[in-house]
């Protein structure tokens, strides 16, 4: 079977799956009629670590009806990843709207050397992730047409950026607001078997700081060694200005400035025994009010970048202008909140029922008698959660399905919620630049059509398999030799979970 067919096959399937909205609205009923034909069975479980009886409540049944009615706003409103997303839009918005983060990209790429080119625009990629879908619409065209001046296949250019970009969305040197979605999602999910557990935005920081540098050098490798090679030359020539203004220059300048003195800041509140964004009762960085509120410190500082920048190029005349950034970012998210609130319904009837405990143990008892170990466990999650990629392309819209039944299942098996979460990013973004359902697989290929005309979905598949299937045995690699060292994933995370006395 060819690539192109086998594709088109998947494209097939994932094309016959309602929109994620309607996929969650759809689980909602299912859950609730499952409920009720679970309480009828008289479905229960003993709870492995309380001894207690996990049994299935009905929530066709008058005090489900009523529950459902009366924690319906609740259960949105409470719900983790809409808060702190929203947060963190509302500062990178204004950084977005100010023309900050696209004058960043094009300095970044072109000051390039050219023997670091490639590995410049995909760490370039990498790092996008903090701008949401800028690195897609602006990253991607720049890096062919830098490419192509410097006598270089534009295509080549392409796949490094999209490797870069869509490859390595989940790492990055900074925590954005794809931490802050998965973890609230995370939390959620780890609340129905420990309520007490909170994962923050920050639980995979370090594991993904060491990424962004690996998953770099991976994409560069197999740039230069494999994919060059195979591509034809661009058979058409495309003009367009990517140089740097000079007020882009000199806000960019000024905004590094604040940026110094803003990390200075920091580090006056952070480095003193006694710092004022340390825990006040036990001095703690760990446990600190600078981590529970890392998103609200990226988005103060975002914000201010923005407006900096905004004010020193010349993009903004007026301070009401941030504001309509702050505005037109936030109109992007209805799509999001309209998601989130049928997940959030889905999640919580989930948990109500018991229905997510009872899977989850009974799951963990299968795993148990089993008795593989944690590694194993983690690499199998991965290759499960790169799979389901391949058929539904929105990632928060993925874990919110999947989480609230392996999370609780690898807890009970002894396994974080950060290190089951670690393990499904690794997989969703390793094959993101294969399935065509990801949203901007087509936006890609109409960027690489303006170089090859019959360039279609097939041969974007063939030039990014190899990436994928490097990120994938790569990725997996580091998180074992992470695992195997006993490294904590981030402040306060570890790999492995133990239920604390209050919950035993």
């Amino acid at each position: 079977m060819s690539i192109n067919t086998f594709l088109n096959r998947i494209e097939h399937i994932g094309n016959r799956l309602p929109h994620p909205t309607a996929l969650f609205i759809w689980l909602a009923l299912i859950i609730v009629l499952l409920s009720a034909v679970s309480a009828w069975l008289g479905t229960a479980v003993d709870h492995p670590v309380s001894g207690e009886l996990v049994s299935a409540k009905n929530l066709i049944s008058t005090e489900g009806l009523h529950w459902m009615l009366t924690n319906t706003v609740k259960n949105f409103v409470n719900f983790a990843p809409v808060g702190t997303v929203l947060v963190a839009i509302l500062g990178i918005g204004v950084a977005e709207h100010s023309g900050l983060l696209a004058a960043l990209i094009k300095a970044t790429v072109l000051k390039a050397p050219a023997q670091l080119l490639t590995f410049v625009v995909v760490m370039a990629g990498v790092l996008s992730s903090l701008a949401a879908d800028t690195g897609y619409v602006i990253l991607i065209p720049l890096a062919a047409l830098v490419f192509k001046q410097v006598g270089r296949n534009p295509l080549t250019g392409i796949a490094a950026a999209f490797a870069g970009v869509s490859g390595g969305f989940s790492a990055n040197l900074l925590v954005g607001p794809v931490d802050a979605i998965l973890a609230g999602i995370s939390t959620e999910a780890a609340a129905l078997i420990d309520p007490a557990y909170t994962v923050n935005a920050a639980g995979n920081y370090y594991f993904l700081v060491i990424s962004t540098i690996i998953i770099s050098v991976v994409v560069t490798v197999v740039t230069e060694k494999l994919v060059a090679g195979r591509l034809e030359q661009e058979t058409e020539e495309v003009d367009a200005d990517i140089s740097l203004s000079t007020d882009e220059a000199r806000g960019l300048k000024v905004a590094g400035y604040f940026s110094l003195a803003f990390i200075a800041l920091l580090l006056w509140g952070l480095l003193p025994e006694q710092g004022i964004l340390r825990d006040p009762a036990t001095n703690s960085v760990l446990r600190s009010p600078f981590i529970a509120g890392i998103v609200t410190i990226v988005a103060i500082y975002a914000g201010l970048c923005g407006v900096i920048f905004g004010k020193v190029s010349g993009n903004y005349q007026r301070a009401e202008q941030a504001i309509e950034g702050m505005e037109q970012q936030m109109g992007t998210m209805a799509s999001y909140l309209v998601l989130m609130f049928f997940a959030a319904q889905f999640v919580n009837y989930f948990a109500w029922s018991n229905l997510g405990s009872i899977f989850a143990i009974n799951g963990a008892a299968l795993l148990q008698s089993m008795q593989p170990p944690s590694t194993l466990l983690l690499v199998l999650f991965i290759l499960v959660a790169a799979t389901i990629n391949l058929l539904i392309g929105s990632a928060s819209a993925k874990w919110a399905l999947i989480a609230p039944i392996f999370v609780p299942m690898l807890m009970l098996n002894g396994i974080s919620p950060e290190a089951a979460q670690i393990a499904y990013r690794i997989g969703d973004s390793s094959t993101n630049i294969i399935t065509p359902l990801m949203p901007y697989f087509g936006v890609v290929v109409a960027f690489a059509q303006q170089y090859r005309k019959d360039f279609g979905i097939g041969t974007m598949a063939a030039m990014m398999i190899p990436y994928s299937v490097a990120l994938l045995m790569v990725w997996s690699a580091l998180l074992i030799l992470w695992i195997l060292l006993g490294l904590p994933l981030g402040p306060g995370s570890e790999v492995y979970y133990t239920l604390p006395e209050a919950v035993r």
